[in-house]
């Protein structure tokens, strides 16, 4: 019976530093707080789109390119398609303000590449993370 006590008490103790660990992880995400400061769209050619992104508060390019990825999506939804596929992302920043100027191709149909969208899913992730679309 004691083996059994010290069993259980160890899987507590390590239950309670797992615990420890992923609520240090919350508190370092909480600290992350962007700013979305607007979205500029631009049609350049039928399918191929131009997406203008600037933020405050953005730990890195990927938060920039995060940013106008979510307004690719919901632009493809808005015209009536399901998916997007990335061309290019410039980000640069300037004092605090980051701004990014993407270029997305948008289809009815799942399009041919790796870096492909599917526009449904990209706008619910990006709702649930917080990240405003079109």
């Amino acid at each position: 019976m004691c083996r059994l006590c010290t069993a259980i008490a160890g899987l507590t103790v390590a239950a309670g530093v797992l615990l420890g660990c992923a609520g240090g992880a919350d508190v370092a995400q909480g600290d992350y707080a962007p700013s979305y400061d607007g979205i500029e769209t631009i049609l350049l050619d039928g399918d191929l789109v131009n997406f203008r992104v600037s933020m405050q508060g953005a730990r890195d390019n990927s938060d920039v390119a995060g940013y106008a990825r979510c307004a690719a999506a919901q632009y493809a939804l808005i015209r009536g398609f399901g998916f997007a596929r990335h061309v290019r992302t410039n980000v640069e920043k300037q004092g605090s303000t980051w701004r990014g100027d993407a270029v997305y191709t948008i289809s009815a149909a799942l399009p041919r590449g790796i870096k492909t969208i599917d526009a449904e899913v990209t706008v619910r992730d990006c709702g649930e993370q917080g990240i405003p679309t079109v």
